[in-house]
């Protein structure tokens, strides 16, 4: 299934440190087996059901957002060298990870994709962290799912999680203007 993931989403590749990337694989395994998703289920799967009628598979949206990070982060290191500490592979992880949890947060019945039971109680942040707990993820990765969306905007958020915050909202926000 690791090669299979790799091969839909390369940014996995990014990802520096080999036991790391193994871990943040193992975290996309768990969570399909958990939701009953395959590889070829994730390349129909609309990247949120907040939005009417997305047509942008969960997939590419997880390889844009990481690619738009890892260009911010280029960017940022051109400009202003080592100003900011961005670490590349907490960036890439968690913009790997941070909506690891819709695979629990979502469920395709008839064709028709809809919140999962457990949308009533925890959002994909959530679920996202414990599942990286369990894997071990670094905390400081887990920071970026943390706080990624609406739940992290009362907390402090790292230049992982400010980048990656940008470039998720960038493309939702996009999808949601000019759909």
């Amino acid at each position: 299934m690791q090669k299979d993931l790799t091969n839909l989403i390369p940014e996995f590749n990014a990802i520096r440190d080999d036991d790391l990337r193994q871990r943040v694989l193992a975290v996309w395994a768990e969570a399909m087996e958990i939701g009953g998703w395959s590889v070829d289920d994730l390349q129909k799967m609309p990247y949120t059901l907040l939005i009417e009628n997305v047509d942008i598979t969960f997939p590419k949206h997880v390889s844009v957002v990481c690619r738009l990070c890892i260009a911010m982060e280029s960017v940022l290191k051109e400009a202003y060298g080592d100003r900011y500490e961005i670490d590349h592979d907490t960036l890439v992880a968690g913009a790997l990870l941070a909506d690891v949890g819709k695979l629990i947060e979502f469920r395709e019945m008839e064709g028709e994709y809809q919140w999962a039971t457990m949308y009533q109680y925890l959002r994909h942040p959530f679920t996202g962290v414990g599942l990286c707990f369990k894997h071990d993820i670094p905390e400081a990765i887990m920071h970026v799912i943390a706080t990624h969306s609406w739940e992290g905007d009362k907390f402090k958020r790292r230049p992982e999680s400010i980048i990656f915050h940008h470039a998720d909202f960038t493309d939702f926000d996009l999808t949601k203007n000019w759909q």
